[in-house]
């Protein structure tokens, strides 16, 4: 059985496990460890965070193995940050749920839009984010790799309308 709910203080360690575990495949993949700040996170960035942003935490059989942050920002935008899934855990679900659960609950407050940056060479992500109905927006290479900013758009607003100034430099 699965679940998603939002997390609170009690559910650091696990966030942190998750984030680390999911991160360090990303990192892998990119090829570039020591640009991917969830690696450098700990309990106390996340109970940080916990004060600013919705974390939502994945459950299936009463294991937390997935999680997602979200939070709105200038131009009615929701911006997802620390998106992931345990490696063992991928391709069963969870994934596509936190997504949902998060435009769902973005879609009830009015929020426009829900953004999303991830390295746009990573196939099977940018594959992901696409059967979720985003789409890239635009790219940079202020990382030091091709990075994607990709769109969701949850009232029919079209990006041509919104304002992605703030979206754009994070």
């Amino acid at each position: 059985m699965t679940q998603i709910r939002s997390a609170n203080e009690s559910d650091v360690k696990d966030i942190l496990y998750i984030t680390k575990e999911a991160f360090k495949k990303y990192a892998s993949d990119l090829g570039q460890p020591e640009k991917v700040m969830a690696l450098k996170e700990n309990e106390a960035t996340i109970l940080d965070e916990l004060k600013r942003k919705t974390i939502l935490l994945g459950f299936y059989d009463g294991r937390a193995v997935g999680t997602v942050r979200f939070e709105k920002i200038p131009g009615n935008l929701a911006y997802i940050t620390r998106f992931g899934v345990l490696p063992e855990a991928q391709k069963c679900g969870m994934g596509r749920l936190l997504i949902s659960e998060v435009c769902a609950r973005c879609a009830q407050e009015g929020i426009t839009a829900v953004a999303l940056h991830t390295c746009t060479k990573m196939f099977p992500l940018v594959r992901f984010y696409y059967g979720q109905g985003f789409y890239i927006h635009s790219t940079t290479q202020d990382r030091g790799y091709v990075r994607g900013l990709f769109l969701k758009e949850l009232t029919g607003q079209t990006h041509e309308t919104m304002d992605l100034n703030f979206v754009s430099k994070l």
